[in-house]
């Protein structure tokens, strides 16, 4: 096993020894045989990484790692002098094509299945504009540079795509025009003089990506990565990102600061031969149809777990992305993301549609979500598609639009002992999961889809089993805290949710309270699938707690009513955040007991139990901060084992909390 280093006084003719180091990452990426290290010291490498081979195993992988204590800088980004000033603090600079190779960014559309652009803006581009690291916004012509106009256009799109963008922001934007030979770029700095300053452009649609699939079992620890002029990120298409594994499997991102991807940060995401925005392009079918095409699309070219997946992405922290921090379709299969700091993600409102979140996955399969902050996005965490055998545990969830969004599955997933603490906490378009533990502060919303039939798999594999429509319910809801509130708080009148929200487990008061009521009331009826459609299925509700007037479900056993007032805060002081429950002591008083298989009937559609990933019993025994719960011992509802109404308690302590 050999060890490279990489120093930015090294040369590429070099034999990359500590007294002979490499130049670039990318020779040494060339060098590097299974079992090798590459050591990265401090500098910045204005590089794409294009690993042309993996590992052998996950014990037998290569390494990429900047050294202990190091700063180790990949960039997508290249400086840019020579600026000239024109008026209104607007300046101007000419940049030769030739800098950006084969692919210039300020000349590539975002576009793609799923973008919306009703807010009315013009077309937005790959390209970005850095001052300071400062990202910069596109506008429409070079008249919104020093006008009014773009700011008024930022109050328009507050209601499309909150949180609103702060004033002070807005004012440092930039507008291209592409030449066979030049780009000639105009950008406002209020104030400055970019040629005294760091004024970059992004160069490069990725900083740490091979070109090839089955590239496994790489390691990627220790590095700030960023500015990557990376593209739109649908289901249905390529989803290349900053950094990501490119159809493979074995990946491990780890202790890395990722940020300024112009679309998605981290992508474990699928290939082009699957469906490339088709729906976009050819316009003859929607884009489920495709999807669900690259589902079996995906089988046959070897989408299982020998080939794909089994990635973990830990203790990175992840920001100022504008479409995801984490993405995936297919890609992220049996794979664990865990204890990363992600926030600040797609708040900056250029441009906008349907495929965005702090971590937005399609095809989630057995994977691991543990022990995360989520905080400041449009939108926390977003399943679609195929949640099975999904974990959501032990995560923090606030000042996000939306927590958390699972969409058109069947489960079984389990949501367990999280924080959910914004107005729109939970919104369930699918069937099939158990949420246990919770500190749920916002509003519920349930719907069923009938209009679009996605598939569910033999457990614990990607073998397709059948597919069906989501009617609702089928969850289980066990041991939560339910804080009241206002639908008003949570959505806007008009929108969708506000309509189909509530607080507590009331959403579920139409719903059947047990599978031996629900067969009854299908029996009841003639037909086959039609009998179906006009039952409601079950919702099993027990032992939850509701405080602060959260409705009580009408089938709720066991219900636990505080008539005191009861507020949850969310407390941050730098890197640390503290939890404070306010109310009677009786908060803290056991309640529930702790969660098995055994709790948990299996899910209608898909027939599959609530299990360990390795087909063991599932057993929810650890606590928000991993304090393990004994069996027969009864705790609080919520996601703490122990806690004193008034007092802080420590949930995150930094990016390495977990």
């Amino acid at each position: 096993m050999t060890t490279y280093h990489v120093s930015p006084a090294g040369l590429d003719h070099n034999d990359g020894s500590e007294d002979s180091p490499l130049r670039t990452i990318n020779r040494a990426a060339a060098l590097a045989e299974p079992g090798d290290t590459v050591l990265v010291h401090e500098g910045l490498y204005r590089e794409w990484v294009e690993p042309i081979r993996g590992g052998r195993s996950a014990r037998n992988r290569i390494t990429y790692a900047a050294a202990p204590g190091e700063k180790a800088v990949i960039s997508g980004a290249e400086p840019v002098s020579g600026w000239v000033a024109e008026s209104d603090d607007v300046w101007r600079v000419e940049v030769d094509n030739t800098l950006f190779g084969d692919f210039n960014p300020f000349a590539q559309l975002i576009e793609g299945d799923w973008l919306d652009r009703r807010d009315g803006s013009g077309p937005r581009h790959l390209g970005d504009v850095y001052l300071d690291g400062r990202s910069f916004y596109e506008v429409d012509s070079r008249d919104d540079l020093s006008s009014a106009g773009w700011s008024e256009k930022v109050d328009q799109w507050s209601g499309i795509m909150s949180p609103v963008v702060e004033p002070d922001q807005t004012r440092f934007t930039w507008y291209a025009e592409v030449a066979p030979e030049t780009t000639t770029i105009w950008a406002t700095f209020p104030g400055v003089d970019p040629n005294e300053h760091l004024t970059e452009i992004n160069v490069r649609r990725s900083v740490f990506w091979p070109r090839e699939h089955h590239v496994d079992f790489i390691t990627v620890r220790g590095f700030e990565l960023a500015q990557a002029a990376c593209p739109w990120t649908p289901p249905t298409a390529d989803q290349p990102g900053l950094i990501g594994p490119n159809w493979a499997m074995g990946w491990i991102i780890e202790d890395c600061d990722i940020h300024d991807a112009k679309c998605s940060a981290v992508s474990l995401g699928k290939e082009r031969s699957t469906g490339h925005n088709y729906a976009a392009e050819r316009g003859d079918k929607p884009g489920y149809q495709y999807q669900l095409e690259s589902v079996f699309s995906a089988r046959q070219i070897g989408w299982d777990r020998e080939h794909i997946g089994s990635h973990i992405v830990r203790r990175n922290h992840i920001h100022h992305c504008g479409q995801n921090g984490v993405v995936g379709h297919l890609g992220a299969v049996f794979s664990t993301i865990e204890g990363n700091h992600i926030h600040d993600i797609a708040t900056k409102r250029e441009f906008y549609g349907y495929e965005i979140g702090g971590i937005k996955l399609h095809a989630a399969i057995d994977t691991q979500i543990i022990g995360n902050r989520i905080d400041h996005c449009t939108l926390g965490t977003w399943l679609d598609w195929q949640t099975q055998g999904t974990r959501i545990s032990r995560n923090i969830y606030y000042a996000n639009n939306r927590d958390i969004f699972i969409e058109v599955s069947h489960g079984p997933y389990v949501v367990d002992h999280n924080i959910f603490g914004s107005k729109a906490s939970l919104e369930l378009f699918s069937q099939g999961g158990a949420l246990v533990n919770n500190i749920i502060c916002g509003a519920v919303r349930l719907e069923p889809v009938l209009d679009r039939a996605t598939p569910y798999h033999h457990p614990h594999t990607t073998q397709v089993a059948g597919y069906s429509f989501i009617f609702g319910g089928d969850d289980r809801w066990i041991g939560n805290l339910f804080l009241g509130g206002t639908v008003e708080e949570a959505y806007e009148e008009g929108n969708d949710g506000y309509k189909h929200s509530t607080f507590g487990t009331a959403v579920y008061d139409e719903h059947p309270g047990s599978f031996d009521e629900y067969g009854k009331r299908t029996r009841a009826l003639e037909g086959d699938q039609q009998r179906f459609y006009r039952v409601l299925q079950p919702a099993l509700l027990s032992d939850n707690t509701f405080a602060a007037g959260a409705p009580v479900g009408a089938n709720e056993v066991n219900p636990r009513v505080v008539e005191e007032s009861v507020a949850v805060s969310i407390v941050e002081d730098g890197e640390t955040v503290s939890l404070l429950v306010e109310g009677p002591a009786s908060l803290a008083e056991g309640y529930a007991g702790v969660v098995t298989t055994a709790d948990l009937p299996p899910v209608r559609v898909a027939a599959a139990d609530f299990d360990a990933l390795d087909g063991s019993d599932l057993l929810l025994d650890h606590d928000l901060l991993g304090q393990l719960k004994e069996i027969g011992k009864l705790y609080p509802a919520g996601p703490l084992a122990a806690f004193t109404p008034g007092e802080k308690t420590r949930i995150w302590s930094g990016v390495n909390a977990y």
